[in-house]
């Protein structure tokens, strides 16, 4: 089975499932591998304390773990396109809270962000189409958008999407942070008593870091 360091990509749906299995099986075999251990994995079979909730972007080249650093059981991460809030996240999260005593919320959108990109192409041009759920994220997207469009517009000339893009995707996550700090009664007074942090950030894409938003 190739690995996609050669460049290759599966075909088909069950090509890809293969990749998945193979994967997985190398993944096993590596947990007996005395050389490489993954640290306290038995001790995680029942219980898990998860130290950060991240609620991050579903884009595959953002995988929380791995740009952090930290392992099985360390992170306890919801993944949405957009970063966007909506009940089940929020549920998620208040999960998190009450049942492992996690004291750390963030919200990590990324550069190049597709969600963040196309509700920016749906404001500059009202008659792009997209499915139905997908709407609805961008609407949940559209209002951090919104007001920095209707300001690149008033300016005249052509706008800088790319600019337009990259400051969005700073205004989406602070929107998702206020949403947090505001959308859960839970979450909301302990941020106010100091008993849970709720912070913003960005990946980089090209650099790897992580620029953490002022509070």
């Amino acid at each position: 089975m190739p690995s996609r360091n050669s460049g290759d990509r599966p075909k088909t749906g069950e090509e890809a499932l293969q990749w998945l299995k193979v994967g997985n099986a190398r993944y096993v075999k590596s947990l007996t591998d005395p050389d490489h251990p993954v640290p306290a994995r038995h001790e995680l079979i029942s219980e898990q304390d998860p130290f950060a909730i991240i609620l991050g972007c579903s884009d595959a080249r953002v995988p929380v773990e791995i740009v952090f650093d930290q392992g099985l059981g360390d992170l306890f991460v919801i993944r949405v396109a957009g970063n966007v809030v909506a009940p089940s996240q929020i549920g998620s999260i208040e999960f998190a809270v009450e049942k492992f005593g996690t004291r750390l919320v963030m919200v990590l959108g990324h550069s190049h962000c597709g969600a963040v990109t196309a509700c920016v192409e749906a404001l500059m041009n009202p008659e792009q189409n997209y499915t139905t759920n997908l709407q609805s994220i961008v609407d949940r997207i559209r209002p951090s958008v919104y007001n920095l469009h209707e300001l690149a517009t008033a300016k005249g000339g052509e706008i800088d999407k790319q600019k337009l893009i990259d400051s969005s995707i700073s205004a989406n996550v602070r929107m998702s942070v206020s949403q947090l700090k505001h959308a859960s009664r839970l979450l909301e007074d302990m941020n106010r008593s100091g008993e849970l942090l709720i912070v913003g950030a960005e990946y980089n894409l090209d650099t790897g870091e992580v620029e953490f938003l002022p509070m």
